[in-house]
């Protein structure tokens, strides 16, 4: 029976146990999102022995090199000695500079980390909060052009990162963790080629920073945006995207409801092989958007897509 050590305690668990199970059944409260090896919540350094690793791809060689995992993605097949990420010593202190509601469900939040934060537009970081609960959000700021960084949370059910983000008050403090670059991005290569943006809901907010970014590179090649919500009053951001579009001709934004995504999604037949598609929102709806450009004719090489997390926020 393998052991694991975690700050002096020890204890036995079956062999081939997940890691992350194995921890929290242990009293180590290892925070987790999505199970998968994309939100990276799991983190662990291991510092004796070494577990299974079923996607060592998904951290960097130099993170590895330093007993980085994703526990979620171990396996315990030999002794362990295990320490756990702490966000007051691995962390980046960042104060709440404001809170505020541009949605009914949905809350903005921008924070200025207390030290150097480099980061690119579209990647998401590990938010911890002052209960010791992690959730992974996207990044809607860019850097050189937003002086804070900026988060959208949907609020729409009970979670218990958003119940508690829902009383933050500016001057409270939370805690970054590991910043993690998904498929979303911007590459100036792209530059003279058709863009599409396709988010929903709260996917908007990596979107609303590629956008940004894509413009302040001066793309010169057509540039269409659509968000989907459940209605009107979850475009949350129609007034920033009418000004973009009312000062870049080459950009199209289209605000759509579920009543009128299918003419949205037969149009997609019309997409230019030559288009870049990055898709951001909820599973169902990005593996949609996906396999009707598939269909369209789209290379899969040219769709870059991230989709949101299922447990609660």
């Amino acid at each position: 029976m393998p052991e694991l050590e975690v700050a002096g305690k020890r204890w036995t668990v079956a062999p081939a146990s997940n890691l992350l199970d194995a921890l929290n059944a242990g009293g180590c409260r290892v925070p987790f999102s999505c199970r998968a090896g994309s939100c990276h919540a799991c983190l662990v350094r291991c510092l004796a022995g070494e577990p299974a690793d079923a996607r060592p791809e998904a951290l960097s060689p130099a993170q590895r090199a330093e007993g980085w995992r994703l526990s979620c993605q171990c396996l315990v097949v030999q002794d362990l000695r295990v320490e756990i990420f702490d966000p007051r010593r691995d962390g980046i202190e960042a104060d709440v500079i404001s809170v505020d509601w541009p949605a009914t469900d949905v809350l903005r939040l921008r924070l200025q980390p207390c030290r150097p934060f480099r980061y690119g537009a579209g990647q998401h970081v590990l938010l911890w909060n002052d209960e010791g609960v992690a959730r992974p959000y996207s990044l809607a700021s860019v850097p050189g052009l937003d002086e804070a960084l900026e988060f959208h949370l949907d609020c729409r059910l009970p979670g218990q990162f958003s119940d508690r983000a829902r009383r933050l008050l500016p001057g409270e403090r939370l805690r970054l963790g590991e910043l993690h670059g998904g498929a979303l991005h911007y590459d100036p290569a792209w530059d003279a080629r058709p863009l599409l943006f396709l988010a929903s809901g709260t996917g908007l907010a990596p979107l609303w920073g590629l956008l940004r970014e894509a413009l302040r590179q001066h793309h010169s090649g057509p540039i269409r945006f659509i968000h989907l919500a459940h209605d009107s009053s979850g475009h949350y951001l129609a007034g920033p995207l009418g000004a973009l579009a009312a000062a870049h001709p080459s950009l199209e934004v289209r605000l759509v409801t579920p009543a009128e995504l299918p003419e949205v999604l037969a149009q997609f037949r019309l997409v230019s092989r030559q288009t870049i598609a990055l898709l951001c929102g909820h599973p169902a709806g990005v593996e949609d958007f996906a396999r009707r450009l598939y269909l369209a004719g789209l290379p899969r090489t040219q769709l870059l897509a991230d989709s949101f997390l299922t447990r609660d926020a």
